[in-house]
């Protein structure tokens, strides 16, 4: 029998020891209840019941009362302790936390934590940030400040947002990494925070309003809502700040500082990518990161892979790391796989695929990555394949009811659907849906336009299919699909007509990102807006390129590292 069946041999014959009270020789109790317990076990688990045991009591004590715990938690606790199981939820996770760092229970703690990472939400992210800070865990903490900032917006709708301290609301509200669609929403949530006890934190709101990028808002709200406002227009101090704001904010237009005027500005939310593709007559390495604040692309600097450039290969987002697979280089297709870590910006690589593709389609769905179809320089394939992290491995799942490569993909409602592609012989109008509970792929209505090297994208409870190549020409066209319906429906066509480009929904628009014009790869960018049913020019990407990725990245904590560089302006300058 192995060392660990032995170990998990005992630990099940003390548990069942400890509940028929067999050969316990303490009782700890808590409240009105009694948990008898083996001093020895405790003792391994924690120097605070060593401490307890030999320091705080005599050989012959056997009661000891632990106060500040509920029954329910000091069950919990020892059942940890026992088993080195323990069922948290989000009610228990907080006390259990205290408890543990009270007790010493570090391993138990750290089980907390990561308990706390994987369930935040709006509305428990700023308890678990205090927390987080009280007991010191800086990865929590980092973890639920960086949660705070980025759904800001969800986050001052909650009851936990009108209790933090002004001296804690500055630190969130002069961020740089604020997350917020204008700075309206900054004034708004001032004005929540102040109103909710206005008798004791009106002396605080000049402070308050000091904190707001005056420069990106436009002077009908300042009239209209700050000039206006009433804690604003009675109070001096406040009308002081907001003019002295204004001044500054003047000033830096007044003399073109275009940095200056940059460094105003709040670092995205979230950050498009454009990955790798196809330019100047070969593949490129390059990685572009577009700022949407600024509508602005910069070069993003990383250690090259091994390996030759590739262009066709497809790239997806995954826990804060980029992921691409397989490829074409001029020379060969690739079954590789390689992982970006955007923290430390190193490459990794990974378990390759089954099978050789370019032209190939990827997702995620469910944590895991998978790759459908493409072309292994022989033939268009049918065949998928999935990654999952937890294994770092791959597995084959059900071929695709057609054979297909410059085809796209998107994930929507746990389902994966492809649209489009080459089988070949033919460009392909038809699409098909995969399912993860039954392994099976099911044919959908097909699309109204052959499209090979198509754009796919879900977006709003529809898949989108955008672009692509009708077998005679580069398309504008763009139609939906509403799984409700099995149906396709148009849209507005793009502003160029392209093929083989990047794809991704940012700020609720759609961007099309270079591709293929028919006569050579482009930098042009477009973005879609569905209020209006029109797509609009973005800013062009620095060097052309087709057969490219695009992934949308965000929740990292180096994020500044992939926009535009924001430096404090200098004050004394005119």
């Amino acid at each position: 029998m192995s060392r660990l069946k032995v170990c998990d041999k005992a630990l099940e014959t003390l548990e069942e020891m400890r509940h028929k009270n067999a050969f316990c020789d303490a009782v700890l109790k808590v409240e009105d209840c009694e948990f008898p317990v083996h001093k020895v076990i405790l003792c391994l688990s924690s120097d605070y019941f060593r401490a307890m045991f030999e320091r705080w009591a005599t050989p012959e004590d056997r009661d000891f009362t632990i106060g500040g715990i509920s029954p329910k938690i000091m069950s919990l606790v020892l059942d940890w302790i026992y088993t080195k199981t323990i069922r948290l939820s989000n009610t228990t996770v907080e006390e259990v936390l205290l408890t543990a760092e009270m007790m010493l229970l570090k391993k138990l703690v750290k089980i907390c934590f990561h308990c706390m990472e994987k369930h935040m939400h709006p509305k428990n992210c700023i308890d678990f940030w205090k927390l987080s800070n009280a007991i010191t865990s800086t990865t929590t903490r980092d973890l639920a400040r960086r949660f705070i900032l980025s759904r800001f917006e969800e986050v001052m709708d909650t009851e936990q947002f009108q209790q933090l301290t002004a001296y804690e609301l500055t630190g969130f509200l002069e961020d740089d990494e604020l997350n917020v669609k204008s700075e309206t929403v900054v004034f708004q949530a001032i004005l929540r925070w102040t109103y909710h006890d206005l008798e004791n934190r009106r002396e605080e709101f000049s402070t308050l309003l000091s904190k707001i990028r005056f420069s990106q808002l436009s002077p009908e709200f300042v009239e209209d809502n700050v000039l206006n406002n009433v804690l604003v227009k009675d109070d001096l101090k406040c009308m002081s700040t907001v003019v002295g704001e204004l001044e500054a904010t003047y000033k830096v237009i007044k003399n073109r500082r275009l940095m200056d005027i940059l460094s105003l500005r709040r670092l995205p939310g979230a950050i498009l990518l454009a990955i790798g593709g196809w330019g100047s007559g070969k593949p490129t390495h390059g990685i572009e990161a577009y700022d949407c604040k600024i509508n602005h692309w910069v070069s993003v600097k990383v250690p090259d892979r091994q390996g030759r450039p590739k262009a066709y290969q497809g790239t997806v987002f995954l826990n804060g790391s980029i992921y691409c697979l397989g490829g074409f280089d001029q020379i060969k297709q690739f079954n590789s796989m390689w992982r970006l870590d955007l923290g430390t910006k190193s490459w990794h690589e990974m378990p390759p695929m089954y099978y050789r593709r370019c032209y190939v389609s990827v997702t995620v769905l469910n944590g895991c990555i998978y790759a459908m179809g493409g072309y292994n320089g022989q033939v268009r394939l049918n065949t998928a394949e999935v990654y999952d992290p937890q294994t770092n491995q791959w597995s084959l799942i059900a071929p695709m009811n057609e054979h297909r490569s410059d085809a796209n993909c998107a994930t929507l409602n746990g389902k994966i659907y492809i649209c489009g592609g080459y089988n070949g012989t033919d460009a392909l109008r038809t699409a098909e849906c995969y399912c993860p509970q039954t392994n099976q792929w099911t044919n959908i209505a097909p699309m109204s336009t052959i499209r090979s090297g198509v754009a796919v994208i879900a977006y709003r409870n529809h898949i989108y299919a955008v672009g692509g190549f009708d077998g005679n020409n580069r398309l504008r066209s763009v139609e939906a699909y509403n799984p409700s319906t099995d149906s396709w429906h148009q849209v507005a066509p793009m502003i160029n007509p392209r093929s083989n480009f990047g794809i991704e929904v940012l700020n609720d628009h759609i961007f099309a990102v270079g591709g293929f014009n028919g006569v050579t790869p482009c930098y042009k960018v477009e973005s879609y807006d569905p209020l209006v049913n029109t797509w609009s020019a973005a800013a062009d990407l620095i060097q052309f390129r087709s057969a490219l990725s695009c992934c949308v990245i965000s929740g990292l904590p180096n994020m500044a590292d992939y926009t535009f560089a924001r430096n404090k302006p200098d004050e004394d300058s005119t």
